[in-house]
């Protein structure tokens, strides 16, 4: 009977050195691609302006650029400029763009319900900023002009880490 107990003891130690020696899990990450509208009309007094030629070119640029991340959720400003940037990519992932206003609230519903996921936000120089740091990145610039359209930001979140932010380009500069 005692040798049954030990050889248990045993087989229990095992199991726990086994658990011990692997590698924890690694958490999931949390992708999110954030982008300026493309170019929009500049005519004076336009209160929605739509994007020009090189505007819709860039559109199309961006969904070449991100075709194979595969977002779980696409998300957009109320104006006609960011819905068309985003568009082409929404055309191609079936995915309907769903309309946010403040950053810090668009910030915490991606942290609450899409972690490991990927998403694609589109919104104004003024917005884009203060969205990567509400994610928790620290601010790659210290202002997006209003000649800028080519910025695209990949934010990288994962548990126990600090956020990461990645600066990149779409589309012709």
């Amino acid at each position: 009977m005692r040798s049954i107990g030990f050889r248990w003891i045993i087989f229990l130690a095992g199991l726990l050195a086994v658990a011990a020696a692997r590698p924890a899990a690694k958490p999931p990450v949390t992708t999110v691609y954030i982008m300026r509208h493309a170019e929009k009309d500049l005519t004076p007094g336009l209160a929605d302006p739509l994007l020009t030629p090189v505007g819709e070119a860039r559109a199309r640029a961006l969904h070449q650029q991100l075709r194979r991340v595969k977002p779980a959720a696409l998300f957009t400003t109320d104006t006609k400029r960011t819905r068309a940037t985003l568009a082409p990519l929404a055309a191609a992932t079936k995915l309907m763009p769903q309309v946010y206003d403040a950053p810090a609230a668009l910030a915490e519903q991606i942290r609450r319900n899409y972690v490991g996921k990927t998403v694609v936000v589109v919104g104004h120089s003024n917005t884009l900023l203060p969205l990567v740091t509400s994610l928790g990145a620290q601010a790659p610039l210290s202002e997006i002009k209003d000649e800028e359209y080519s910025y695209l930001f990949e934010v990288r979140i994962a548990d126990g880490t600090a956020p990461t932010v990645k600066v990149m380009q779409y589309g012709s500069r």
